[in-house]
Parts: C-alpha cells; sequence; structure tokens
C-alpha cells in the first residue's frame, strides 16, 4: 500500500464509535439481540438452513443491487445504503493495489459484505442481528473485548459449562475452519462462494468469512485457535480493514454511473 493511501485510509478516531454515536440506540439494539440470541445452537441451524444454497438464484450483479434497500444496524459510523459501501470499499482496494495481479482484492471489496442480502425480503427479510456486526466464535467463553459484551449475560450458552472455558469445545490452534462463528452475512457469502465453485484465490475467501471478526483482527483475541495457515492469512485482514472501515465518510460514488 503505498504512503498516499495509507494516509487516506487513516483513521481519524471517529469510526467503531460505540459510546455516543447518532446512531447509538440502534445499534446497542440490535447489538443486545445478537448477543443474546447467537447461540452455538442457532449457529448450526443458520447453517443448515442456508448453507445448502436452496433459497434461490441470481446473479451477483442483481444480489448487488438489493443492497440499495439497506442500510446496516450495526454500523456506528453511516447509515448509507450497503450498495454506496461495497462501492466505496473496491474502489478504496484498486487504489491501495491498482496492479491486475490484485484484481481479486478489488472483487473481494466489491463482494465482501453482499451476504447482507439476508436481511432483504427476497431472501425472507432475516432480522439484522443475525446478518450484521461484528463476528465471534460460540461454543468457548466469549471475550470481554467483544463489543457491548455486557449484552452476553442472558445468552443461554452461558448456563454450559463446556462453553465457558477459552477453549470450550475446541482444540489449541484447531483452525478457524474447525470453529463455529456467529451466524451472519460472513459466513453465508463464504458458503455462497464455495458451494458455486467461486475461483478467488484463499485470501480473498478468509477475508470474506472473517472481516468482521475484529476480536481478532483489532484486538488479538482468539489467536489460540488459528493455525498455521490463518496466521498466514490474518495480515490480509488487517489490510483489508483500511479499505472496508476508512472510506466510509469520503466522496459518495455515482451508484447509476457504476452499475452501466
Amino acid at each position: 500500500m503505498s504512503a498516499a493511501s495509507e494516509q487516506s485510509l487513516a483513521d481519524d478516531g471517529s469510526f467503531r464509535n460505540y459510546a455516543d454515536s447518532v446512531h447509538h440506540n440502534r445499534v446497542e439494539n440490535n447489538y443486545f439481540l445478537n448477543h443474546t440470541m447467537q447461540t452455538r445452537e442457532f449457529v448450526k441451524e443458520a447453517k443448515n438452513k442456508y448453507c445448502g444454497l436452496q433459497t434461490l438464484k441470481m446473479s451477483i450483479w442483481d444480489a448487488i443491487e438489493l443492497l440499495n434497500d439497506l442500510t446496516d444496524d450495526s454500523d456506528p459510523d453511516t447509515d448509507l445504503k450497503q450498495i454506496v459501501h461495497a462501492l466505496q470499499t473496491a474502489e478504496a482496494c484498486r487504489q491501495a493495489y491498482p496492479s491486475q495481479e490484485f484484481d481479486w482484492f478489488h472483487l473481494t471489496g466489491l463482494i465482501h459484505d453482499l451476504g447482507k442480502v439476508l436481511a432483504h425480503s427476497r431472501f425472507g427479510s432475516n432480522p439484522q442481528w443475525s446478518v450484521v456486526g461484528d463476528t465471534y466464535p460460540v461454543g468457548c467463553a466469549f471475550s470481554p473485548k467483544i463489543v457491548f459484551s455486557q449484552f452476553f449475560n442472558q445468552n443461554p450458552d452461558l448456563n454450559n459449562p463446556e462453553f465457558n472455558t477459552p477453549l470450550g469445545v475446541y482444540k489449541p490452534q484447531c483452525g478457524l475452519d474447525n470453529v463455529d462463528m456467529s451466524w451472519g452475512h460472513d459466513e453465508f457469502m463464504y458458503c455462497v462462494l464455495k458451494g458455486n465453485g467461486c475461483t478467488l484465490p484463499p485470501e480473498a475467501l478468509f477475508i470474506v468469512r472473517y472481516h468482521s471478526f475484529y476480536p481478532l483482527h483489532k484486538e488479538g483475541e482468539y489467536k489460540y485457535l488459528l493455525n498455521e495457515e490463518d496466521e498466514k492469512m490474518v495480515p490480509w485482514l488487517k489490510i483489508f480493514q483500511k479499505c472496508d472501515l476508512y472510506t466510509k465518510h469520503q466522496q459518495i460514488p455515482d451508484v447509476a454511473e457504476l452499475m452501466k
């Protein structure tokens, strides 16, 4: 990433404000529901329901256009439509890595949040607590560094001693592929890509699947679950986070022009 790109994507301290943003009530309520309802049993049921890819069939562009109907109730930074964020992120990825060899990175920026269509009526209008927000492992202790971690106090999994140690049901360095993450747009889009034989490289699939795993790539939590391959991929999450997060207040693209 160039020095100019780094500067343009620098954090001015206004992002991920979970204390007193103008959207605080909406965001807080979404996380209260998310942290109360995201149990390991719920996650497994959601995977069984949606990872079979039996809901409907549409093109990537048709799905992207559905984002024009959605805002993200977990996002304290913006209330822009998600199609705008997709285009902003793709352009930031292109500016940061303009070389043709990184065209996969540009495309990843465009589609990374496409799983949010789960909240659209075409996909059953799933409640946003089950679609958006930071992700985290289930089946082990919830980290206190997860945003609004106090809301886990009503999660039924707290009543299961097996789930309340740092490792829980997992083994050290088991690899994230063997860990059940809270259900949402990341895991769903990963399933869509894998299920359709996507040819994007492993780095792209890892970004799509774990870009919302802020407890890991921002706070450094849950590293004991990573295997050697995960460790190699985490730097890409940190690179992508700059393009994903720090573009939200930049110039709004002309959606109609770019969709031509």
